[in-house]
């Protein structure tokens, strides 16, 4: 597949500009992976099956993409702020473990879940704990370059000093005047704040208290990194000092990635992302979803269904159809008839695919399936929007089920085109698969409703009947075993 005429959002230019990469066709892709000291939860899944598919379409309209996306195991305070507890090391004191178990025990979780969801694995993963020294070594470069300050053993990037020469403020939309007297009306509520010597400077080491356990050696004091700094260190380590696509929430728009670009533009001295790619969030009632604000729903409780919000189980494609049902940089709001409704419409394109599969070619077709491919491409190019391309494949669901029917009809060349557009666009790009409908509350009270009639025709005296219901569920791999209380069931 050559690569198509991308238009991609740009959050920096705030326009829809033309993809061009750095270094065709290769390209270099980074986005802001979990804090993991919670279990992922739906605002989770927003981002990375967003970024999945990015990763997906470029891959299949002929790029080699090197997919970058860390995980945060320190330096990630309370309240994106540069005081208080470490969030993982809180975590882990209430816990009672070791912040690296808790690490462990997330990060699983957190894979999990992207297996679930079938993301696809990404190129490189790397941990913010395993890359301190290249930390240290950027925090060095800004230091030499003008940029960064040490003070009682913590080193702060100078907002101000870098105004002087750059824009900073221009991702987020923020006036830096703004920013400092915001920041300065904070101040007498956070402690260290003196070792500043502008309110809105941000923490590029922070020197450890003694309680902090989570700490490293370094020319400046024993401490740990800023959470800014992670990111700019290895994407710059992984994708080089500028590199094509930078994606996350919207939320980390500032102060995140704007400190991203002050940081890799005070060490290296370019900027380092050509393309800066936001989706929008996930929110419940208005209000975004996550875990500080206590307002989140785990994918596991998705999946099984058990949250006093959810009115029934959600499969991981359900979730998955429901987010690529709206366009990456609009809100979703959660709700249960949109989930019930995405359920449904997962279940009809994976009808149709099944039936697309047995249906058989005519001499002419009454419908255009290249159009048709054509738009679907025509949608992807307009800034990924998988809206418009289910919308488009919704169609191609009409025309599969009228020559099922038998009210229209389609040439073998169309169907075997009708076939590769649903590959592509359905499984390859979408990201979307076959899974059973059958969960395990519908397959016990299945089994329920069979023992019932094995009971009944015991009852009856029909003990052959009552056998072979016994000797046909053995054969399925169900064990059946009677006893005083009555009949029950386990998988063999």
């Amino acid at each position: 597949m050559q690569p198509q005429n991308l238009f991609i959002t740009n959050s920096l230019s705030r326009q829809k500009e033309k993809f061009e990469p750095l270094h065709p066709p290769h390209v270099g892709l980074y986005v802001c992976g979990p804090t993991v000291y919670g279990y992922p939860h739906l605002g989770h899944a927003r981002p990375y099956i967003t970024f999945d598919v990015v990763y997906r379409y470029l891959t299949h309209i002929g790029y080699n993409v090197r997919y970058v996306r860390n995980i945060t195991d320190v330096g990630h305070l309370e309240n994106d702020a540069d005081e208080g507890e470490d969030k993982i090391a809180k975590k882990a004191r209430l816990d009672q473990l070791e912040p690296m178990e808790i690490v462990e025990l997330y990060t699983d979780s957190f894979h999990e879940a992207m297996r679930l969801l079938n993301n696809k694995n990404v190129s490189i993963e790397p941990r913010a704990s395993g890359h301190i020294i290249e930390q240290m070594v950027m925090i060095q470069k800004i230091i030499d370059n003008g940029f960064a300050y040490v003070s009682n053993g913590s080193v702060y990037f100078d907002v101000i000093g870098y105004s002087k020469t750059n824009d900073y403020g221009k991702l987020s939309g923020r006036v830096i005047e703004d920013m400092i007297a915001g920041a300065g009306n904070e101040r007498r509520e956070l402690e260290g704040q003196e070792e500043k010597r502008n309110p809105a400077d941000f923490a590029l080491w922070k020197k450890a208290s003694p309680e902090h356990i989570m700490r490293w050696p370094s020319p400046w004091s024993d401490g740990f990194p800023g959470w800014h700094i992670e990111c700019s260190a290895m994407s710059t380590k992984y994708l080089g000092e500028t590199f094509d696509i930078h994606g996350g929430g919207m939320d980390l728009l500032f102060p995140h990635h704007e400190s991203e670009i002050a940081q890799s533009k005070g060490a290296c001295k370019k900027a380092p992302v050509k393309y800066w790619v936001h989706n929008n969030m996930i929110t419940i009632n208005g209000q975004k979803m996550g875990k500080s604000l206590g307002n989140f729903i785990n994918l596991e409780q998705f999946f099984s269904g058990k949250h006093k919000l959810l009115e029934q189980a959600y499969s991981p494609m359900t979730i998955r159809f429901f987010i690529l049902q709206a366009h990456y940089r609009s809100t979703l709001d959660f709700s249960n008839e949109g989930l019930k409704a995405a359920e449904k419409g997962y279940s009809k394109l994976m009808a149709a695919a099944e039936t697309l599969e047995k249906i058989t070619a005519s001499q002419q077709s009454t419908s255009d399936i290249k159009k048709l491919q054509q738009d679907c491409y025509d949608a992807m190019n307009d800034d990924f929007n998988t809206a418009i391309t289910i919308a488009k494949l919704f169609e191609g669901v009409r025309i599969i089920n009228s020559v099922h029917a038998g009210t229209e009809s389609i040439s073998a060349e169309d169907l075997a085109l009708l076939k590769n557009l649903f590959r592509a666009f359905v499984f390859e790009i979408l990201g979307l698969k076959t899974e059973s409908l059958v969960s395990d509350d519908n397959i016990d009270g299945l089994m329920q409703f069979v023992l019932r009639l094995r009971s009944e025709a015991k009852a009856r005296k029909d003990f052959s009947t009552s056998d072979e219901i016994r000797d046909e569920l053995n054969k399925l791999g169900f064990e059946i075993k009677d006893g005083k209380d009555g009949t029950s069931w386990s998988k063999s």
